[in-house]
């Protein structure tokens, strides 16, 4: 069981003119899966406000992974790959490769999603669009991460070490 928190950053809904959709999407899923729905909040597309939550819930170690949805888009007001970046340790590019792949089965339009994927301690954050949709099917490519990557992050993770060294040395004597 995967420890799974939700952020939705829009000003509509942080302000109670809307519902929030796809959060609800986003934790239904992860809970039909069988993860635990530790957190959810919604805020506004405030670069601040964003990074201030991701940096909470991973530095209080409160998640293995922390999906945002909505402000990955192209407007002025869509910051959340910035506010992400800003909190970011490491970056995990193939995710948001596979999700614009599996984007592209349905619509041209997922290539405009600029959502970022990243690490930071012990904790993978992963942007998905405010679109209902763009989030289930990005849940569909995250769904099979989510146990290897809360393991690989929670680490120390073997990787037969001794070969990988004996492999290494070898090359290096060449």
């Amino acid at each position: 069981m995967v420890r799974v928190a939700i952020l939705t950053a829009s000003d509509r809904s942080a302000a109670g003119e809307r519902e929030d959709v796809s959060g609800e999407i986003a934790a239904t899923i992860c809970r039909e899966a069988g993860h635990a729905v530790v957190a959810r909040q919604i805020v506004p597309d405030s670069r601040d406000a964003i990074a201030l939550v991701l940096e909470r819930w991973c530095d209080e170690a409160a998640a293995d992974i922390v999906i945002t949805t909505g402000g990955t888009g192209l407007s002025t007001r869509d910051v959340t790959p910035e506010a992400t970046a800003d909190v970011a340790d490491r970056r995990v590019p193939g995710i948001p490769i596979a999700l614009a792949l599996e984007g592209l089965k349905k619509t041209p339009f997922s290539v405009l999603s600029r959502g970022i994927a990243v690490t930071r301690k012990r904790t993978l954050i992963v942007n998905l669009p405010g679109n209902p949709r763009a989030v289930a099917e990005g849940m569909d490519v995250l769904l099979p991460l989510m146990g290897h990557v809360a393991d690989l992050l929670a680490g120390p993770t073997e990787h037969s070490g001794e070969a990988d060294t004996g492999h290494a040395l070898r090359i290096s004597q060449r």
